[in-house]
């Protein structure tokens, strides 16, 4: 369906799905004061995989009250290599460690933040591509360009209804959303989770209250987890999706192992999970693609959702800048756009060149990493990234550190 300029149709950004990044981004630009308009194609709320472990650099960056959404904190962990050498330690005073919250209230509560801000909000609305006026001609004659368009939109077009113009689109709809396909993200590791809810008895919820269970896999690269959420334990496996049939027998060993194989599942699902390879681009022209759409997690852990916050945040102050709203700080026109990837490249770089490195020491030396981890002094240097008091780039700066690890890939 063609463009029909009303003020419903046009807006400052379009921010594509409603995510951690999507809430983040929309969130950002909307209190700078530009006009945003929130695309999902589900209906909110809606269920989304993920263990929903919050660590320190989340709960630093996610901007709202979260003492609503926390279902449980943790401030022990249980530390085993494939169900194997089980160590256990706990902290001696009542800071926790990590919240657990599920990702569907995260979501819901991150929106309403951005709605409150000014963001327009519109579900159910699938996105099926962008064109950009202005451009090259190679753009042009590619069909990714609208052909007589003004200079400077996006056009937006959905599923079954008008399409929306906006100044400046940031893409946070996922691992294989459009816009990632439209700026050209290229993603140089893939992954796959499988994860489930269990709902449980009192008597084994109180077994797991508070406590994290981590297991290094059997299958190089990969690990499994528990986390607790009073009567819904979240139980999941991740590794290489090439390996995906022997991930699938860790997943179905590993709830067997824990007890839950009959327990009443909430839900039970696999996603991709795929890391940006270190040259991949973050924008096109006016869009900007941030979150899983960028490929932008850790590449050891896969913890996403900081990453998504940040990153989000990111895109919605460059593209306020862009559209020159009025309390947007620093660069502004094209040049917010411009340096949006070395902003991205600054805070996130460094913590995503140090997760390849480590995930290189633990696929090949799964045992002495765990080893290592379950020490007294390493325990305690493992917990201090979950708090987010230490980040793993900011250790692989020390020389013993950088050694160990380069000793371990080999």
């Amino acid at each position: 369906m063609g463009a029909i300029d009303t003020p419903d149709s046009i807006f400052d950004v379009i921010v594509v799905g409603a995510g951690p990044a999507g809430g983040s981004a929309a969130r950002a630009a909307a209190a700078a004061g530009a006009r945003v308009c929130v695309l999902e194609r589900s209906s909110m709320p809606r269920y989304k995989t993920c263990g929903g472990g919050l660590v320190g650099l989340s709960t630093d960056h996610v901007g709202i009250d979260l003492a609503g959404l926390v279902r449980a904190t943790v401030s022990s962990l249980t530390m085993t290599w494939d169900g194997r050498y089980t160590v256990s330690r706990g902290r001696t005073d009542a800071r926790p460690w990590l919240s657990m919250v599920m990702r569907t209230d995260l979501d819901a509560a991150l929106l309403a933040a951005a709605q409150a801000a000014g963001a327009i909000v519109r579900t159910g609305v699938q996105v099926l591509g962008l064109l950009e006026s202005g451009g090259d001609p190679a753009d042009r004659q590619a069909g990714a360009v609208a052909p007589g368009a003004d200079d400077d939109w996006v056009t937006v077009r959905v599923r079954g209804g008008a399409d929306l113009r906006a100044r400046v689109v940031i893409g946070a709809d996922g691992a294989s959303g459009r816009c990632g396909t439209h700026v050209g993200v290229r993603c140089d590791q893939v992954d796959v989770g499988l994860e489930g809810e269990f709902v449980v008895d009192a008597a084994l919820a109180d077994r797991w209250a508070g406590r994290l269970l981590i297991d290094w896999g059997p299958v190089p690269g990969s690990y499994g987890w528990l986390f607790p959420k009073g009567r819904v334990l979240t139980v999941g496996v991740i590794g290489d999706r090439a390996q995906g049939a022997a991930l699938r027998g860790y997943y179905e060993r590993f709830v067997e192992r824990l007890g839950l194989t009959a327990a009443p599942r909430q839900h039970d699902s696999g996603h991709l999970t795929r890391v940006r390879a270190v040259d991949s681009p973050l924008r096109r022209g006016r869009v900007l693609v941030a979150g899983d759409a960028a490929g932008l997690l850790d590449p050891w852990t896969r913890e996403g959702i900081s990453f998504a916050l940040r990153s989000g945040r990111l895109a919605g102050e460059a593209a306020a800048g862009a559209v020159g709203a009025p309390g947007a700080a620093g660069s502004v026109g094209s040049a917010a756009l411009d340096a949006y990837p070395d902003r991205v490249e600054a805070v996130l770089g460094p913590e995503m060149a140090a997760g390849r490195k480590v995930l290189g020491a633990f696929t090949r030396r799964p045992g002495v990493m765990h080893a290592l981890m379950s020490g007294p002094g390493t325990f305690g240097l493992f917990t201090r990234l979950i708090e987010g008091r230490t980040t793993v780039a900011h250790q692989l700066r020390r020389p013993g550190v950088r050694a160990a690890v380069a000793a371990l890939s080999r």
